[in-house]
């Protein structure tokens, strides 16, 4: 499961609005290779589901995962911070074993 924090979700619902997503719209996440740990996080807004994604939903937000990622991302929060060290959404990644300084990729 994929879960997202209460500032994360208010930062998502806002975003859709603001850039007109249509109805049914949902946040797709995921992992590839690279990044200066080796796996990168990828978080995007799409309207159409894949054979074998997974689906979850939390505090209104849908999310939609491949099962291939799902593996380097099961537990994980979708959170919000508009702190000093940054503003945007990240992922707490229980899995990760080595994160890089930017939060943006992670090894397993």
């Amino acid at each position: 499961m994929i879960t997202v924090s209460e500032k994360a979700s208010e930062y998502i619902k806002d975003l859709m609005v603001r850039e007109s997503h249509a109805p049914g719209t949902f946040v797709r996440v995921g992992v590839k290779g690279g990044g200066c740990s080796g796996l990168e996080y990828v978080l995007k807004f799409e309207n159409d589901e894949q054979a074998g994604d997974q689906v979850f939903e939390d505090k209104g937000i849908k999310i939609v995962v491949q099962m291939k990622s799902l593996l380097y991302l099961y537990g994980t929060e979708l959170d919000y911070s508009d702190g000093l060290n940054g503003k945007g959404l990240f992922f707490n990644n229980p899995n990760a074993t080595r994160t890089c300084s930017c939060g943006e990729s992670f090894a397993v």
